[in-house]
Order: structure tokens, then sequence, then C-alpha cells
């Protein structure tokens, strides 16, 4: 069990749409949500642990001295924590997260740990009012898809100016299939997945209700060239499980 997950045990398991709701709201990272969400994520994401584990393993090979390292939707904190088992004690991390219930359980979770590093959590909305620099670097793990697709490209050039000179942004992403026939089949094999995590018919229905109008996916081919457009000179998928992808982008060496 990794350092992370051995926390688990301390937040509820994930019922939030377990009863028959009359009219479904759009998903919201409240109290309700943040009580659950490490139960939720873990359940909800194929392999998420591992996908994790591979978030602190690029993130070290990319990290610099006298830099910062930022992850954007923190969340409860579970990256900040695997990769403060592998990034030098020395560099100082910054968690933002727009929910003030999510950066609560963060804070716990961190305090518990007894990291002893420089670290900030700050609330706040990645695409308005937040302010990246001297970040060799950012982790938008689960993040940007709920940002609004109008918006994405003013967050990713925030970030691109914000890195360092060969600093890197590592992506994880739901994603749509390149060829629209495969989508189907895709959710499918999703939703059996869920299922195999013991989630209800009726909960994959509601939630998937809840987000619909939240959680815009791209394809991995437009994750890509937004990226690229932005200013990234290397861009790569260092993992992929039917509609959830992760991609690791770099900013030259050479840029300012």
């Amino acid at each position: 069990m990794t350092q992370a997950n051995s926390h688990l045990q301390a937040f509820r398991h994930d019922t939030v749409f377990k009863e028959e709701i009359s009219k479904v709201s759009d998903f919201k990272f409240g109290q309700t949500v943040a009580n659950v969400f490490d139960d939720m994520v873990n359940r909800s994401v194929p392999f998420y642990e591992e996908i994790q584990r591979m978030i602190g393993e690029l993130a070290v090979d990319y990290t610099q001295p006298g830099t910062d390292v930022y992850d954007l939707g923190c969340s409860t904190g579970t990256t900040l924590i695997n990769m403060n088992r592998l990034i030098p004690n020395d560099i100082r991390f910054i968690g933002i997260d727009d929910s003030a219930e999510m950066l609560k359980k963060c804070a716990v979770k961190l305090q518990e740990l007894g990291i002893s590093r420089p670290y900030e959590l700050l609330a706040g909305d990645i695409q308005q009012d937040v302010a990246i620099s001297n970040a060799s670097v950012v982790v938008l793990c689960l993040t940007l898809q709920f940002i609004r697709p109008i918006h994405r490209q003013k967050v990713l050039k925030k970030i691109f100016d914000g890195l360092v000179p060969g600093g890197a942004l590592i992506l994880v992403e739901k994603i749509l299939t390149e060829d629209h026939q495969f989508n189907r089949d895709y959710i499918t094999y999703y939703y059996d997945y869920k299922r195999r995590q013991h989630y209800s018919d009726l909960e994959i229905s509601q939630k998937r209700e809840a987000l619909e109008n939240v959680l815009i996916p791209y394809k991995l081919s437009e994750n890509r060239l937004l990226l690229q457009e932005t200013g990234f000179s290397h861009v790569e998928t260092f993992f992929q499980w039917y509609n959830f992808a992760g991609i690791i982008a770099v900013k030259n060496q050479a840029a300012s």
C-alpha cells in the first residue's frame, strides 16, 4: 500500500449517487464529495495508483534545484504526497484548488504525514487569478477536463510561461477516441470497470448525468495539439487505458 493510499481508510466510502435523485445537479467538489473523494477517485479511475506512481517518477526527473513544484487542482493531496516521497526535501510544493473543502482535507493529510518540506496550499481558480512562477514541474491530474474549453489555452499558456526552461507539465485526462466508432465501446468497457468496483448502474447513470455539463473531454490528439500550440517542444503520452490518458509536455531548454 502506498503512502498516499494508507490514508484511504480515514475517508468514507463513496455513496454520493447510491440513492435515486429526482433531479441530478451538476457535479461539484463540495463537502459531500470531499468526504469520499479518495475512495471515489480510486474506484473511478483505472490504474489510479499506478498513474500516481508514474507522475512521481516523471516529476523527480524534471525537478530542478531552487524551483517549485505545482499541483493544480490538488484535491485531497494524493499527488503531492506521492511526489513528496521522491523529490528532494528542499523543493517547495504549491497545491492549488478552488474547493475549500478539498483543501481542508489536503491540509489534514499533509499534517498527519508530517511533511517537512516548505509547501503552500492556496485557494483559487486557475483560469482566473492564480499566478505560476519559477516552476520546474506542474501537474494537472484530471483537472484540465473541468476547465471550460474556451479557457484551456489561456491556462496552458499561464503554465508554460511560469515554467523554467526544461520544466515539464504532467497532464492526466479523460479522453475521447480518435475514431468516434470506438467511443461507445470504450465507454462500455469503462462502465464495466466501474461495476467491478461495486458501483451500481444507478450510481453510474446519475454520476454520468452530473458530469455531463461539467467534464468536457478532448481527443488525445487535440490535447497534444493544444500543448504544442502553447509552445511545448516535446509532447509524449506516458499512459493510456481506453478513455484515460497521461501526457508529459516539456518546455525547451532555450525557451525564455
